[in-house]
C-alpha cells in the first residue's frame, strides 16, 4: 500500500528505526512494520499523531510516491485513446512540477511531449471525422479538405507547406552539438530524403554508418542511387543491407517497403512475413499492418481480415489484451467482412 512505502520513506529520513517510531507512537515494533509492508493500516486515531512526529501533513502522507506517478501516466497514455481534461490536467500538472524540481529529469519532458502529442493525436482523429462531415456535405469546398488534410497530415500540394525545413535546421543544429548521436542523423536522413534532398544527405548517410555499420546506411544509399536512377544499384545495396543484419526483422521490414514500391509485390509480400516471423515476443505488428494494406489495396479483402486476425492474436497474446485496440482490430475486421460479402460490380 501506498502509505506504507511514505511511512518507511519519512522514517527513513528522519533516521530512526522501527522501534523508535513504534515508541513515540504508542504502538508494537510489529504494528510499524504491518504499516510499512502494507499488511496493514495505521487506525484512523492515529494518521495525526504519525504525521506531526515525522513533520507532515495528513494529505503527504497519501500522496503517490513520484515513481508511482510516473508510471500511472505513462500507462494511461498507452492504455486510453482519449484520456479525459481532468486526468489531462493532473498529469501535466504532476510533469511540470517535476520538471521544475529537477529540469534535467528527462523522463518528465519525454513524458510532457507525449502528454500533449496524445491529445492532438485525440484531436486530430475528431478533427478528421468533423473534416469529412464537411467533405461529404460540400466535396469541392477547400476548407474541408484542407482541414481533413491537416488532420491527417495529408500531402497538400504545396512545396511551401509540405516541407520539413524547420525540422532539418533543427536535427543540423543538433547533430552540430551532438556529431554521434544516431537517432539524430536518423531523423535528419529521413527528412532530408522526405523533401527529395538526396544529395544533401549522401555525407550524413556516410557518418551514420560510421556510428552503427549495420543495414540502414546501405538501405539509404539504396535510395539515392534510385533517386539518380541506378534502380539495379539501389536493389544491390538493398540485399547487401538485408545480407549485413539478417537477423533484424527491421532489415526485411526495410526491404519490403522499398521494393513494393517498385511492383515487386510478392517478394515484398515474403520479406514481410519473414519480418515478422523472425521477431520474439513481444512482436511488433509493422509488417503485418504493410501486409494487410497491400492486400486491402488489391482488393483481397479475405487475406487482409487474416492480417488483421493475427495482429489482434499479437495484441492479446503479447501485450495482455490492450481492450481499445482489440475493439478497433475487430472494428476493422467487420469493416472487410462487409466488403468482402458486399456483390462485385458489374
Amino acid at each position: 500500500m501506498e502509505l506504507g512505502k511514505t511511512i518507511r520513506a519519512l522514517r527513513a529520513k528522519k533516521g530512526v528505526t522501527q522501534e523508535q517510531a513504534a515508541a513515540c507512537l504508542g504502538v508494537s515494533c510489529q504494528a510499524v512494520s504491518k504499516w510499512e509492508t502494507g499488511a496493514s493500516l495505521p487506525d484512523i486515531t492515529l494518521l495525526p499523531a504519525i504525521a506531526a512526529y515525522f513533520g507532515a501533513t495528513i494529505d503527504e502522507l497519501f500522496q503517490t510516491p513520484a515513481e508511482t506517478r510516473f508510471e500511472q501516466i505513462e500507462n494511461m497514455m498507452e492504455r486510453e485513446g482519449h484520456i479525459a481534461p481532468e486526468a489531462f490536467g493532473q498529469a501535466a500538472a504532476f510533469l511540470t512540477q517535476a520538471t521544475v524540481d529537477d529540469p534535467k529529469c528527462v523522463r518528465a519532458w519525454t513524458d510532457l511531449a507525449d502528454l500533449y502529442n496524445h491529445r492532438a493525436q485525440y484531436d486530430h482523429y475528431l478533427a478528421a471525422e468533423y473534416a469529412r462531415r464537411a467533405l461529404e456535405l460540400a466535396p469541392e469546398e477547400k476548407p474541408g479538405w484542407v482541414a481533413y488534410l491537416e488532420a491527417m497530415g495529408g500531402v497538400y500540394g504545396d512545396e511551401w507547406y509540405d516541407n520539413h525545413f524547420e525540422v532539418i535546421e533543427y536535427f543540423k543544429q543538433f547533430l552540430a552539438k551532438n556529431p554521434d548521436s544516431f537517432q539524430g542523423h536518423y531523423a535528419l536522413i529521413e527528412n532530408l530524403m522526405a523533401d527529395g534532398r538526396h544529395e544533401e544527405a549522401v555525407p550524413y548517410i556516410h557518418r551514420l554508418r560510421v556510428i552503427r555499420d549495420d543495414y540502414l546506411a546501405l538501405f539509404y544509399l539504396g535510395d539515392v542511387a534510385l533517386y539518380r536512377g541506378d534502380r539495379d544499384g539501389a536493389l544491390r545495396l538493398w540485399d547487401a543491407g538485408v545480407e549485413k543484419s539478417p537477423g533484424a526483422w527491421q532489415a526485411w521490414c526495410s526491404r519490403a517497403d522499398r521494393i513494393k514500391k517498385l511492383g515487386m509485390t510478392e517478394q515484398a509480400e515474403a520479406d514481410y512475413e519473414k519480418s515478422f516471423a523472425i521477431q520474439s515476443p513481444p512482436r511488433l505488428t509493422d509488417p503485418l499492418f504493410s501486409l494487410e494494406q497491400m492486400h486491402e489495396q488489391r482488393g483481397d479483402f479475405a487475406a487482409a481480415i487474416r492480417d488483421y486476425e493475427r495482429i489482434l492474436d499479437v495484441n492479446e497474446h503479447d501485450y495482455d489484451g490492450d481492450v481499445a485496440e482489440s475493439e478497433r482490430l475487430r472494428e476493422a475486421i467487420d469493416r472487410l467482412r462487409k466488403r468482402l460479402e458486399r456483390p462485385a460490380a458489374p
